[in-house]
């Protein structure tokens, strides 16, 4: 506790007596200050106990008084000391109205206490309450540390919510809730997951209080890394004292480790994860399996997904055919050699949208006790997560929220750089060459329909006509068509629904004719007009391929 004006009195050695203001003894005093000048504001901080002997003082004017003391409470100052038997043998009626109308506390100081003897009782009562709390936070860190390394995080953030008197809470890089001491704050913390979102996106190491109903919270990232990969809430009913706020900064500093420490273990992880992904693509599950050991091997005991991702920007260039620049995946290997055996390559941790959707996946999987791997491949990342589990669910559910957002046109259009994804089908260790290939047919297909994921399912299971919705297609479909088009335009014929319905019958006259309502030699004669504008043969299948596509194509947009 900070020394108070009731403190004072209550010192043995100092006599002081109240002479007003004696309902406002219990606050504190951060320092004594004598001063005998006629105003003395300009000089004060605010908490502070005045002392005066009234030496340039018209301490008999009642007037005078009020404004003096008037203006000494509007500048924070807590107390006067006065000391009697100097210039005024008893403290003037004046000044002891003056104090009472303001309610300022106002302490008679007999001739025998110097104003010295005052200032070093003040400054010895800062001086054991600093050192009190210093006392404090050492022992607040030992008991933090014992925690930490005993109970590990939850541990310490149990201790740490005794230490302030209130909750604290752990949060992902996501921003999602880690862990929560007592267990009901974690609905106190998940609410104010926006916040920690904000405080991520600023560089480290940043914090922010939040204020408000039930209590005030403290929130502070965690970690050394430009990107923040955790971040502390501390929860109390009140601004923190100073050992409290000891507490708090040796949590960060051992949570920081912590997160270091994990980082170091995740990377080393990854550098695992890439070499069993190497091994699974090369055809040799066995050692994949082998080097997995427990990290991974829950992993490879169960059907598994394999998702290709990429960010919009090289998922773009490879749909329009430019080169990648750095990073980009390298040709296939040659024949013979299981595809994706060279794929892999282990290199910088994601960035941008790829690190936020690895960070999201890898923080499902933690929260439901599943592994997943998720290696860096230059421009792309490489996800093995389990089938139905929860980080391949993350994923979906990722994609399903970019699309969500794209259709509400909170993005813009061509200007994004969300991930893109290719999903494959569920598949087992023998299998993951299939499966590569599966996620990159899925993710070039998510590419062209401007989709956030694809699964193979869809690929496989649907109809190659959706394949024709690019606009490289449509250029060549409307180019191929063009000279019908303008034919029909004339009201000479209708070539293109001509040519539609003999398709589409197989080439089968009576049925076609039909169809349209017109006798087989004019149909005939429409064929043959079609055979003459375009300068090609109707015989050859290729043709009727090429115009059946390009009919496809071309429907809805006529």
């Amino acid at each position: 506790m900070p020394p108070t004006l009731a403190s004072l009195v209550h010192h043995s050695a100092l006599k002081l007596r109240v002479r007003a203001g004696e309902e406002r003894l219990a606050t504190p005093v951060r320092w004594a200050h004598a001063s005998e000048l006629a105003d003395p504001v300009p000089y004060m901080e605010g908490g502070e106990l005045l002392l005066i002997t009234a030496l340039k003082l018209d301490a008999e004017d009642p007037e005078a008084m009020r404004r003096y003391v008037r203006r000494l409470g509007q500048a924070g100052v807590v107390g006067l000391g006065f000391a009697v038997g100097v210039h005024y043998e008893t403290i003037p009626d004046a000044l002891v109205n003056a104090a009472e109308e303001e309610g300022m506390p106002l302490l008679e100081v007999p001739r025998r206490t110097p104003f010295l003897a005052i200032s070093k009782a003040v400054s010895a009562a800062i001086s054991a309450e600093q050192y009190q709390a210093v006392t404090a936070g050492f022992a607040a860190q030992r008991e933090l540390t014992k925690h930490a390394l005993s109970d590990g995080p939850a541990g310490l953030l149990t201790a740490l919510a005794g230490q302030v008197g209130g909750w604290a809470a752990l949060y992902d890089a996501t921003g999602a809730v880690a862990a929560a001491a007592p267990d009901w704050a974690a609905r106190r913390a998940a609410r104010l997951t926006p916040e920690v979102r904000r405080l991520h996106a600023r560089t480290p190491p940043a914090s922010l209080v939040v204020g408000g109903d039930p209590d005030r919270v403290e929130l502070h990232t965690l970690g050394t890394s430009r990107r923040p990969r955790a971040a502390l809430a501390v929860g109390t009913e009140a601004p923190l004292g100073t050992a409290e706020r000891y507490a708090v900064h040796s949590a960060i500093a051992l949570l920081t480790l912590t997160t270091e420490r994990s980082r170091s273990l995740h990377e080393a992880e990854q550098r695992v994860g890439a070499a069993v992904l190497r091994m699974l693509l090369a055809g040799e599950p066995e050692h994949a399996r082998t080097v997995a050991g427990s990290l991974y091997g829950d992993l490879l005991d169960a059907p598994y997904r394999l998702i290709l991702v990429e960010a919009a920007t090289a998922a773009r260039a490879h749909a329009d055919g430019r080169t990648v620049p750095h990073g980009a995946p390298p040709p296939r290997p040659r024949t013979g050699a299981p595809y994706g055996a060279a794929l892999v390559r282990l290199g910088e941790p994601p960035a941008g949208p790829l690190a936020a959707l690895a960070e999201h996946v890898e923080a499902a999987a933690a929260r439901a006790g599943e592994a997943v791997l998720a290696v860096p491949d230059g421009e792309r990342l490489v996800l093995l997560t389990t089938d139905g589990g929860a980080a391949a669910d993350a994923c979906v559910g990722y994609a399903a929220a970019l699309d969500r957002a794209r259709a509400a046109e909170q993005a813009l259009a061509g200007g994004t750089d969300e991930p893109v994804m290719g999903l494959s089908a569920p598949a087992g260790p023998i299998a993951a060459a299939t499966a590569y290939r599966q996620a990159e047919q899925a993710l070039s297909v998510a590419r062209r329909r401007g989709r956030a994921l694809v699964e193979h399912e869809e690929v496989a299971t649907g109809s190659v006509v959706q394949l024709l919705a690019d606009d490289a297609v449509r250029a060549f479909a409307d180019g191929l068509l063009r000279a019908l088009h303008e034919h029909d335009a004339t009201g000479r014929g209708d070539l293109v629904a001509s040519l539609r319905a003999w398709l589409s019958r197989h080439g089968q006259w009576d049925a076609a004719a039909a169809e349209l309502g017109v006798h087989r030699h004019t149909l005939r004669y429409r064929m043959r007009r079609v055979e003459e504008i375009l300068g090609r043969s109707l015989d050859d299948p290729d043709v009727r391929m090429e115009l059946w596509l390009a009919l496809k194509a071309t429907t809805g947009t006529e």
